[in-house]
């Protein structure tokens, strides 16, 4: 194991994760969900915490692991999360009510982000969490920009894919998609950003104000 695998690993297991949220995350594996490092769960609910968020998105419900780490960092905003499998979403919200979460917090949408997000109001939330579909992280990111509050963050899961984005011989559709979006996130004016390479990458991108 290189000294960069030891790092990864010791940061997964300082986390010590809720009894809710080990069965979540057991839960995804049975569902075959590849749900959030604990490590980047942490960090998730550190920026909720330090934002004061009381409005977040999250694209991509899963079993709850990503939705309760947000809410950890944030007990009383309102989550809003869209994914298309109903099962994935009974089982997330079994998990909220496990983690002491009130069910007035949640709000489950069942469908497709790409029909969804275009019908939210912009400007609406602390704190977007990005965690969908691969191929269209590009148009997820777009729109959770759009939807962010000038101040507010988006947060992308996997953003280095499987250690695939930092390897530039890794030409395959999603190792580019994503290499595109880190290299255009980090040229844009408009936005202060960072990559963090705790689990399987979390990047952070902070909508400035006008």
């Amino acid at each position: 194991m290189t000294d960069i695998e030891l790092n990864w690993k010791f940061s997964d297991d300082l986390v010590v994760e809720s009894d809710a949220l080990s069965k979540a995350r057991q839960q995804s594996h049975e569902l075959g969900i590849d749900a959030i490092a604990p490590s980047v769960g942490a960090q998730t609910a550190v920026i909720a915490a330090a934002t004061g968020a009381r409005s977040i998105l999250e694209v991509g419900t899963g079993a709850g692991v990503s939705g309760i780490w947000l809410l950890t960092g944030a007990p009383g905003a309102t989550l809003t999360s869209i994914d298309t499998e109903i099962d994935h979403q009974q089982h997330a919200r079994a998990n909220f009510i496990e983690a002491g979460i009130p069910a007035n917090r949640v709000r489950l949408i069942t469908g497709k982000a790409a029909d969804v997000l275009p019908r939210m109001n912009e400007s609406s939330y602390d704190i977007v969490f990005v965690d969908a579909d691969p191929q269209s992280v590009i148009e997820y990111v777009e729109h959770a920009l759009r939807l962010a509050r000038p101040g507010g963050t988006v947060l992308v899961a996997h953003a280095l894919w499987r250690g695939r984005v930092a390897n530039p011989t890794q030409r395959d559709d999603l190792a580019t998609g994503f290499r595109t979006l880190l290299t255009e996130i980090a040229s844009s004016r408009a936005v202060i950003s960072a990559l963090s390479p705790v689990g399987d990458g979390l990047l952070q991108i902070t909508k400035l104000r006008a």
